[in-house]
């Protein structure tokens, strides 16, 4: 790659004006609460005491088979993440998005495409072939329709993408050592939709693909608070970002679940992905993305939020039909 090719890989969008400025993730602004915060009776436990009790997960086996942030979800644990699935597949298809379930080896130049790399290089696995594991479903759904010329009247195309995801979490040794709030693998859920290049449509579909994560974790009854990121905290590509943040009672904060971008033709320039309007002239598509749900990492809020007194987890109504019925784990 020529050096000006790559300098000018590492530009970055230019922020939507709504964006309020800021350097870093403390300069976020909140702009809505949802939920009522539970008031316990006893004194909160943490999600790790409470899922080790319950023998919902495996954190010293995982340890031995993975090493550092290596874990095993196990009985109760790994059936409510298969509820969590099955349901948010069910939740999030019948807004209009389309199942797909995703590469996770995925070639370098399609972590370039979606501007993940040079930025990302040290979060990364990569495979002995070159390729990486990628972090997010986002990457090879949006790569997925590279070099192609859609059809207008197929805009938008929205997906629901589910894949193992990878992420190194380098620089990041000493924060959240313990549970499940940063592991080196998980599963997620991932909206990705692409659309016509229009400013007002790629705004009117960001507001919904966050807002279907935030009906996602209202049905579930998780406490949350919704902020717009600062230009600080945006990534490379990113016009503007949403972040969805749960309650975690037992540390008193909340934590961050998803997060919704939009990114006008940032992607699809670099994927050369097009269509031509109804007077045949060609355009660069847009391209947004939002995670739908990631698991293990929701079981943190709504296991610390539905402990009970005796020990046990109340399951919230929504995932029952998923779990044979039942109403309690214990």
């Amino acid at each position: 790659m020529e050096e000006w090719q790559a300098k000018m890989l590492q530009v970055p969008n230019v922020p939507d004006m709504s964006v309020p400025d800021g350097v870093t993730d403390a300069d976020n602004q909140e702009i809505k609460v949802w939920g009522e915060k539970p008031q316990f009776s006893f004194e909160p436990k943490d999600h790790v005491e409470i899922m080790n009790t319950l023998k919902m997960v495996d954190f010293e086996r995982g340890t031995k088979i993975h090493g550092f942030r290596g874990y095993f979800l196990t009985n109760d644990g790994a059936l409510l993440s298969f509820a969590i699935w099955n349901y948010a597949m069910k939740f999030f298809s019948e807004r209009g998005y389309s199942p797909i379930i995703a590469p996770t080896i995925v070639r370098k130049s399609n972590l370039y495409g979606t501007g993940h790399l040079p930025g990302d290089v040290e979060d990364f696995y990569l495979t002995q072939d070159g390729d990486a594991l990628s972090g997010t479903a986002e990457v090879p759904i949006t790569g997925m329709h590279s070099g192609e010329i859609l059809d207008l009247n197929t805009l938008p195309i929205k997906y629901l993408g589910f894949s193992p995801c990878y992420r190194r979490e380098a620089g990041s040794h000493g924060k959240d050592v313990k549970g499940l709030i940063r592991v080196h693998e998980f599963y997620k859920l991932e909206q990705v939709v692409l659309c016509e290049a229009s400013h007002e449509t790629s705004v009117k579909l960001h507001e919904e693909l966050n807002r279907n994560t935030e009906e996602f974790i209202e049905s579930l009854g998780i406490p949350y608070h919704t902020v717009v990121n600062c230009g600080g905290d945006l990534g490379l590509g990113q016009v503007k970002k949403y972040d969805i943040e749960l309650w975690v009672p037992k540390e008193n904060t909340y934590r961050e679940i998803s997060s919704a971008s939009y990114f006008h033709d940032f992607q699809t320039r670099r994927f050369n992905i097009r269509y031509k309007d109804v007077e045949g002239k060609m355009h660069y598509a847009h391209s947004l993305n939002s995670t739908a749900i990631p698991t293990p990492r929701i079981l943190v809020s709504l296991v610390e939020n539905y402990q009970q007194a005796d020990g046990s987890i109340k399951i919230p109504e929504a995932l029952r039909p998923y779990m044979g019925g039942r109403e309690y784990i214990n």
